[in-house]
């Protein structure tokens, strides 16, 4: 890593900041008029980009404040990842047929500063891409019925994009504490010609249209950006596979135990209990491509258990155990290079203030504490 990170990495995600995901949000949503859509699109859509504009800029202004970085940094934590869409470059969007917000860039420049003057690492991460890379997903910024990003036209947006971001970290003060710029976030999965024309074009050209930008501003070696990449575990094929170079090269793994299927601890009939979830954290083995930082956990579990399970709710009634599985979490994730936590603040889920999702609220709840190397050097796993 570069100077400026101290590792192991330990932050959090400023999620619904730049990519709003109604899901984690949804009082922020509906505040901003766009209760009933799906995504960014869908609402801008429905109010106009001159509404769009004015509740998007109070959601940008409001979301996350210095105070939350202040307090990011009191609580211990060395880092941050902002995701972003790649539309808050304004002029690779189609004006005819494409509407998202206008203005955040603004927005992102006042937080690294923040954050950078709060001496926290920082990572950038094009979370929305071009033509979107899931379907039907709101955290590529629009419900997309297919995944029309794995197109060489789309591919040249994303280009765009990275070499000017690039580029602006590299002089805009405001982001010198900008070491990761990470290309795409959650592609789709699989062995097909999306993830093969993925990681056979998109990886190694976006690789070096980044470099080149690089080598534009004579950036010396020791300060080029490490590039970041799903690593092989998120099922997309080995993101290395047709890098020519791979210099400040990272990855990123996003380990959420209530979408697995590991050992069975979410298959009916077997596992399913705090101590299967438990042992699986404390024996879990993020290796593979190296460098890589868990860039999304979180300490939610399973659908249909997190409100169904006496064993796991109401939240309130087992913070005990959510803290000894945060600890676990954590201990085993710095076995590689660190993580970060989705999310920093998430309002009101499925109807209930659910922490889970929110390391500040579960910092106020006691899940987490308030000084983490309290969790660090605790010892969830004896015995285990």
């Amino acid at each position: 890593m570069p100077s400026s990170a101290t590792l192991p990495l330990r932050g959090v995600n400023l999620g619904s900041q730049f990519v709003v995901e109604p899901w984690m949000a949804s009082d922020e949503w509906n505040s901003m008029g766009c209760g009933g859509t799906a995504s960014e699109f869908d609402c801008v859509s429905k109010l106009g980009q001159t509404q769009a504009n004015k509740v998007w800029a109070m959601h940008w202004n409001t979301w996350t404040t210095q105070e939350d970085i202040s307090k990011m940094r009191s609580y211990g934590l060395n880092a941050i990842r902002i995701p972003v869409g790649y539309w808050i470059r304004e002029d690779l969007v189609y004006s005819d047929s494409e509407h998202f917000p206008q203005g955040g860039l603004h927005y992102l420049e006042q937080i690294c500063g923040w954050a950078s003057d709060a001496g926290l690492y920082i990572i950038i991460d094009l979370h929305g891409a071009p033509g979107a890379q899931v379907a039907r997903n709101a955290d590529t910024g629009q419900d997309a019925s297919t995944p029309g990003f794995y197109v060489d036209y789309q591919y040249e947006r994303a280009y765009k994009f990275l070499e000017w971001m690039a580029n602006i970290i590299h002089t805009d003060k405001s982001y010198r504490n900008v070491g990761m710029l990470e290309i795409l976030s959650q592609p789709v999965q699989g062995s097909n010609s999306e993830t093969d024309s993925m990681r056979q074009t998109f990886y190694p050209t976006a690789w070096a249209r980044i470099r080149a930008a690089e080598a534009a501003l004579k950036i010396s070696p020791n300060n080029l950006l490490h590039i970041q990449m799903m690593n092989a575990k998120w099922g997309s094929g080995d993101p290395h596979q047709h890098l020519t170079d791979d210099t400040f090269a990272a990855y990123d793994d996003h380990r959420y135990l209530k979408y697995s299927d590991d050992n069975g601890i979410n298959d009916p009939g077997t596992g399913r209990t705090p101590a299967a979830y438990l042992k699986e954290s404390c024996h879990d083995d993020r290796g593979g491509n190296w460098p890589t930082v868990v860039g999304e956990f979180s300490l939610s579990v399973a659908d249909d258990l997190e409100w169904n399970s006496s064993e796991f709710a109401p939240p309130d009634s087992h913070v005990g155990w959510y803290a000894k599985w945060f600890a676990a979490q954590i201990q085993a994730y710095e076995k590689q290079d660190g993580w970060i936590f989705w999310s920093w603040k998430a309002d009101y889920i499925a109807g209930r203030n659910d922490w889970r999702w929110s390391y500040q609220a579960a910092v106020t709840a006691g899940a987490i504490p308030q000084n983490l190397k309290d969790a660090v050097n605790s010892n969830p796993c004896a015995g285990i």
